[in-house]
């Protein structure tokens, strides 16, 4: 299975440097990402690309994409202030987050952030106090097009468009410098169609808004372009084609300046989070399933398997036979199972003490393991 997602020289490299190592830990390859941002460079060559720094905040990742010249995304002052002490400007970041205190805006303001996202009266009342002429992305409402995708980002951000219209006049009337819309089709989002509904619903909204004399200039796409987990999705080449199509089909010539925000779909397959067998058993005697527990689960590090959202590959060295099996994490916690509908098969022959391989774990792994539940340190990440 290895051999779809890794070429043999990246595993070897993996395995190589993976043996001695305790686990659970997370090996990410740099070259990989280097080869993705690539892609999403070729694909959209007119796109400002922020990466979206919650997907994998590991200093020698953000030091990549920083050389690269990516912009980022940050979803906190902390966020932000990691990517200013590695040196990166403050006008190649995004406030993108639409949750803030108003003493952290006027914290990031102070530290020269210009451009912020919004979706609230209260929010643009508060970037106007304290971050006064700051270009502001507006945040559509997209609850009925993220539905379809396995990770929703549904109902929390975004506002409907009548209020978006409304937040965009208020902006103006305050000082602020309406810049754009903003929306997100949802995460791991494999519907390419998602965004065709959302650009038609931005072009609506800039026309109605070009007549009431505000002139947005941009669109943020966000991210939502998938990794390849154990359903593969189009490459992204297949995306950005289409994506491109809908940009000329709605705006012709007069396409805005577009932003993207990836995470997953830039730093998703370039991880390998390896664990250990800790348990095998079977709840009777007449039972058809084993019980595999891990070393890693839903607390240090596979968060997105919470509800069977994402699916990982799950790969092991051990041959032969294979059997259903329920997957579950090492912590003294019912919700700690990470696969238990869905059928996943592993062989007969494994044993405790066998490494089970999580492969396309780059993405929203280290990054959820963040606290010492049970006292599980959090997951460690290696960079090759």
């Amino acid at each position: 299975m290895h051999s779809d997602y890794y070429s043999p020289v990246e595993w070897e490299k993996i395995m190589a440097f993976s043996e001695t190592k305790e686990t659970p830990f997370l090996v990410v390859t740099l070259d990989k990402i280097r080869l993705k941002f690539g892609e999403f460079r070729t694909g959209f060559p007119q796109a400002k690309i922020y990466y979206a720094v919650k997907a994998n905040p590991d200093l020698a990742v953000l030091s990549l994409l920083r050389d690269l010249g990516s912009s980022f995304d940050v979803a906190s002052i902390y966020e932000l202030n990691d990517m200013l002490e590695l040196g990166v400007s403050p006008d190649r970041l995004s406030f993108g987050n639409t949750i803030k205190k108003a003493r952290h805006v006027r914290e990031a303001y102070q530290k020269g952030v210009r451009l912020f996202a919004s979706d609230s009266e209260t929010d643009i009342r508060n970037l106007a106090r304290e971050a006064p002429g700051s270009r502001v992305f507006f945040r559509i409402l997209m609850d009925a097009i993220t539905s379809d995708a396995d990770w929703p980002l549904s109902r929390k951000f975004g506002c409907q468009p009548r209020m978006v219209t409304d937040l965009v006049l208020l902006a103006a009337d305050l000082g602020l410098e309406p810049y754009g819309l903003s929306f997100h089709v949802g995460s791991q989002q494999r519907e390419i169609s998602a965004w065709d509904a959302a650009i038609a619903q931005s072009k609506y909204l800039i026309e109605s808004l070009g007549k009431k004399q505000i002139h947005l200039k941009a669109i943020n796409m966000g991210g939502g372009f998938p990794a390849d987990y154990l359903v593969k999705s189009n490459p992204l080449s297949v995306y950005a084609e289409e994506i491109n199509r809908y940009l000329d089909f709605h705006f012709g010539d007069a396409i805005p300046e577009i932003y993207l925000e990836p995470g997953r779909g830039l730093v998703g397959e370039a991880g390998v989070l390896i664990s250990e067998i800790v348990l095998i058993s079977k709840k009777s005697r007449q039972d058809l399933k084993r019980w595999v527990y891990t070393d890693v689960g839903i607390f240090n590090g596979l968060m997105e398997t919470l509800g069977e959202s994402i699916k990982y590959p799950a790969y092991t060295d051990k041959t032969g036979e294979t059997g259903d099996v329920i997957m579950a994490g090492p912590t003294c916690d019912s919700m700690d199972i990470m696969y238990e509908h869905f059928k996943y098969q592993l062989p007969l022959s494994l044993e405790i003490g066998d490494r089970i391989y999580w492969l396309s774990t780059g993405a929203y792994t280290a990054s959820y393991s963040a606290i010492e539940f049970n006292g599980f340190p959090p997951l460690k990440t290696y960079c090759l």
